[in-house]
Order: structure tokens, then sequence, then C-alpha cells
């Protein structure tokens, strides 16, 4: 018996829904219907280049499609709850870009929504799905490092405002600055490393010293900055784990650093310890990850190795797996990414409040 084949439309035509796009376009099992975006130039060129019948300015239209079966949601932030709650009441499947709303409470939505159509919502976090972060995930997993109960892990950029001026760096319609951005990246992996431990609570600082200057975008844009600079540049947070562990978290967009992206994590556990650099961040398939361990009271450190992760191509391939296992629809509503948005939602009240903040 052949698999089902999956008809997918997209919502969006940046570089998100074009990576969408392409790896659906990889799979065997999946039409790609319709595409819809406001760009009329490009949204023709996708539309030829992937073969989709159906090609719409506005995501309302696309949802509607009778034969659609799945949805991915590659815009901004302040749309993702709108459509996300639109197309799964149409009993669609859907894919959204991190994060997964503006705010815990459009995320709650979601879920709400997801639960009531039996739909699964998932979250394109392809971080956690990198290789080096799957391997440390093992090694953590399998209890060759003890107990974890401090780790660090971080996201920084010395010039990486994306489109100072724009909807990214506007506060009603991203929610956030870095730490909603690639933060919501680091804060998925980490926990995901550490086995998933409830936060029992934040104390988080955000700082705003050089976006508002025009200062830490790639330079053309920033040579067309007209200002508008309503988020953090800046983030740093300090999580209260359940169990008496410790996160601390930090990214940046911009900051007087080292030029070249980093993305690392951190681990001391009760019988060894780990550490992994990604230096170029997205632009480094896989990382120098160390771990540190005594084999009968000598050091027996080592090196790992890892395989290259597959970005967006594993996301869209995990996600129209699920599409074919109606068993692991439940467990897979957004829940989990609800989570993540509700951490974020008290970072930002500590750091507006300069307080701790529990976590609900």
């Amino acid at each position: 018996m052949s698999d089902p084949t999956f008809r997918v439309g997209v919502v969006g035509v940046g570089w998100a829904g074009q990576q969408h796009l392409a790896a659906y376009q990889a799979l065997p099992n999946v039409e790609i219907v319709a595409i819809a975006g406001q760009e009329a130039e490009m949204l023709a060129s996708l539309g030829e280049e992937y073969g989709a019948p159906h090609l719409f300015e506005s995501w309302e239209q696309l949802v509607e499609l009778p034969e659609l079966d799945a949805v991915s949601i590659a815009v901004p932030n302040f749309l993702h709850a709108p459509i996300a709650v639109a197309a799964l009441k149409r009993g669609l499947h859907v894919l959204s870009e991190k994060p997964l709303a503006r705010n815990g409470i459009e995320g709650r939505q979601m879920v709400d929504a997801a639960r009531s159509a039996g739909r699964v919502l998932d979250v394109a976090f392809n971080h956690r799905l990198r290789g080096d972060i799957q391997t440390l995930g093992g090694i953590i997993g399998s209890g060759e490092l003890g107990r974890p109960y401090y780790a660090k892990a971080s996201w920084m950029r010395r010039r990486g405002i994306p489109k100072i001026g724009s909807w990214f760096t506007n506060r009603e319609m991203a929610g956030g600055g870095p730490l909603a951005d690639i933060g919501v990246h680091v804060l998925d992996y980490a926990l995901f490393l550490l086995g998933e431990p409830k936060v029992e609570s934040v104390s988080a600082v955000t700082y705003a010293e050089l976006g508002p200057r025009n200062i830490g975008g790639m330079k053309w844009e920033t040579a067309q900055a007209k200002g508008g600079f309503e988020v953090e540049d800046f983030a740093s947070a300090f999580l209260r784990l359940e169990g008496g562990g410790t996160l601390v978290l930090e990214t940046s967009w911009a900051a007087y650093r080292n030029p070249t992206d980093l993305i690392d994590f951190s681990v001391l556990g009760t019988e060894g310890g780990a550490e992994l650099r990604a230096v170029g961040a997205t632009k480094a398939q896989v990382g120098d990850l160390h771990v540190y361990r005594d084999v009968d009271g000598e050091i027996a450190d080592y090196q790992p190795s890892a395989e290259p992760g597959r970005a967006h191509a594993a996301v869209v391939e995990n996600f129209v797996r699920l599409l074919g296992s109606p068993q692991e629809w439940p467990d897979n509503d957004g829940s989990q990414a609800l989570r993540r948005a509700e951490v974020i939602d008290a970072c930002y009240r500590s750091a507006a409040e300069k307080r701790e903040v529990a976590v609900a």
C-alpha cells in the first residue's frame, strides 16, 4: 500500500517560506497546492518553480481551499495566531515558524484550536535538530553526565538586527526583539538538552543600547533605516528549574563582541560536563563538541563526532511524518511551544518590573 499524498499550502514567500517550499518539494508524498504572499513577483516566481496551481495574495483565501491537508505559516509573528486558528478550525494541520506567537495568550488560543480540531500544531524549532545538539542530547539523556544542575546557552550576534524599522523591530508586530526571535531557539534547544524540566521562575534583563541608534544592522539596512526600533537588542535571563537546576540564557542581535556569530551550550552535571560551540552560528553545520568526564579518578574527556543538521528539511520531514501518524496528533498540539512562549513572557515581565517572576 502506497503512502498517502498530503496537500499543503505555504503562507509567506520570504526566506522562511522558501525553506518550507524546498523541504516539501523534496518529499515524495507531498503536493504543494497553494502559496500565498503579498510580493507579486516572488509569488509568481515561486508558483512556477514549485508548480503550485493556486496563488493568492491573502492567507484567508488559501486556508479556504477545500483540497488542503496542511498549512505552513512563514509570515511576521503577529499573523501566526490568526492564520493558525483559522486553519485549525478548517480542520487543517499547521506548521508555524517560531515563535509560536507574540505571547502566551495568543499561543494558548492556537493550542486550544489544535486540541478542539484534533489536528497537529507544530513549530519550526530547527536548531534542536542540529546534529551536534542531537548527539549531545543523547549523551545527556543516557545519564553519562549524571544529573545536570547548571547550564548556560546563548546565541550572540555582533551585527544582526533584521531590517531595522521593519516589523522585526516593531513591538506590536513582533512581540519582542532577539529574546523572542533567536532567544526562543536557545530556550528550546537548552530545555530539550536538559530533558524538558519545568521552568519555575525567571529573572531577566533587556537592553536597547544600539538598535535605537541604528547600530547593529547590515550596512545596507542601517543606511536605509528610518528609526522605529521599539524592542531590545540584548537580553539575559536566569531561569530556576524544577528539581533545583539552573539555566542562564543570553541573546543579542547587536553587541560589541567578537564579529563572528556564536551559538553555544555548556552544562555541568554530577558525573560530567559538556560544551558545544558553533562559531559562525547557522553557518557552522557542526559545532565544536567536548565532553568532560573522569574514569577511575583519571580525566577521560573526549570529542564526540556529529553529523551536519538538516535545518528546515528535518522540521518539515518530521511534520509530514506526523500527518501520517494520527495516534501522535494529540501529543503534538503545540503545548511545548506554548511553554516556551510563557517563559519568554515571564522574562519580559521580569525585565520590565525588575524582579524575579514565577512562570505559570
